[in-house]
């Protein structure tokens, strides 16, 4: 019987505990997933909002905290669809400064060179990252998309496929495909460079 009670009991949401009690996670999760403070921080007021829009539409199956970070995955993936997009990679804000008082961002096509004695590494990282950029966008679409959410955004197989709507075998075919076609590009573009 105590079985049955778990089964039946619906969660609620309580949006004025939301702040105190799930913002370190959810920053947590998203800062992994985006790598910039600022943009996981909008991520997770945006993830909030959406929550407090949609709140009608939760049927307590989940808990808060796994309803506001589905929520929060929906924003990352929109995030990355947007810079991924001609408008949006225009709009990458980049880290100049990691810290004091000159700590800021700039967009990416105006970042000034870096003048610390590293400077030929991070050129060369910097056009290393551009090429593979390079040879991610010339895949088709979808092995694109699958080849970012499962190598470089690090989502869960399941999850993928539930959002793209593909196999487990499918998603793996594409990865395999997207490698192969990445390293023949990497090797054209780069490495024979």
């Amino acid at each position: 019987m105590k079985f049955m009670n778990q089964i039946s009991k619906r969660h609620t949401l309580d949006p004025n505990k939301w702040i105190d009690s799930y913002a370190d996670y959810l920053f947590n999760y998203a800062i992994v997933r985006v790598n910039n403070s600022d943009i996981a921080k909008d991520l997770v007021q945006e993830t909030f909002f959406a929550g407090l829009k949609s709140a009608k539409n939760f049927e307590g199956k989940a808990t808060e905290r796994t309803w506001l970070v589905a929520i929060l995955k929906r924003k990352v993936i929109d995030y990355y669809r947007k810079i991924n997009s001609v408008k949006g990679k225009a709009e990458v804000r980049m880290n100049f400064y990691e810290a004091g008082e000159n700590e800021g961002s700039w967009i990416e096509e105006r970042v000034p060179q870096t003048w610390d004695n590293d400077t030929d590494k991070l050129i060369e990282n910097e056009e290393l990252k551009q090429a593979i950029d390079r040879c991610i966008d010339h895949l088709p679409e979808k092995y694109a998309v699958v080849f970012r959410m499962k190598t470089i955004q690090e989502f869960e197989t399941e999850e993928i496929c539930k959002e793209l709507n593909i196999t487990a075998s499918n998603l793996w075919v594409i990865i395999h495909r997207a490698r192969t076609q990445l390293r023949k590009c990497m090797e054209e573009n780069w490495f024979n460079a």
